[in-house]
């Protein structure tokens, strides 16, 4: 999958990073059947994320974002084509961390979603809104969290905007 950029805003050098685990983190572009996209609210930080999430042992890229977004979104996806991946260096965490993302739709109905204690406790809340509001909210998510202001938003922020940019590949067929 195309490397869309690499994320290294702690200045982490090539010897550090040798010393790092890898984690691999999939990550969509979701549209319903209006043409919106799905974006998480995350109220205590004040910023937005894609849904997606790690991927456990024994699963495939494809089958980790299909259970990610039933837990997350509450709705069943296709995945539809694939956009590119982000590698992030977080050396607070000496982690790797390569998010693919893919660009899929809705199959079937919308359901409540099931989030885990912690993303109850950070405030997680479905928003599905138009593409290039997703890109805005991204854009101005003034977040009060590290991790959020130097990894999750400017991922995110380059995934929907790459999708915007790409016309045809930003929405599903």
């Amino acid at each position: 999958m195309k490397i869309l950029t690499i994320l290294n805003p702690e200045n982490v050098s090539e010897d550090e990073v040798a010393t790092f685990e890898t984690r691999t983190a999939v990550r969509a572009i979701v549209f319903d059947q209006n043409q919106n996209v799905a974006v998480l609210h995350v109220s205590k930080y004040t910023h937005h994320k894609l849904p997606g999430g790690g991927v456990e042992a024994g699963e495939t890229l494809h089958d980790a974002l299909k259970r990610e977004c039933r837990e997350e979104l509450g709705c069943d996806i296709e995945i539809t084509s694939e956009l590119g991946q982000i590698i992030e260096y977080r050396k607070k965490f000496n982690l790797t961390q390569i998010s693919p993302c893919y660009v899929a739709k809705v199959v079937g109905e919308k359901r409540e979603p099931s989030f885990t204690s912690e993303e109850l406790e950070e405030g997680f809340e479905i928003q599905w809104v138009p593409l290039d509001q997703a890109v805005h909210l991204l854009s101005s998510d003034q977040t009060t969290n590290e991790e959020g202001k130097l990894y999750i938003v400017p991922r995110d922020k380059i995934f929907l905007e790459t999708a915007y940019n790409n016309g045809g590949r930003g929405f599903p067929a």
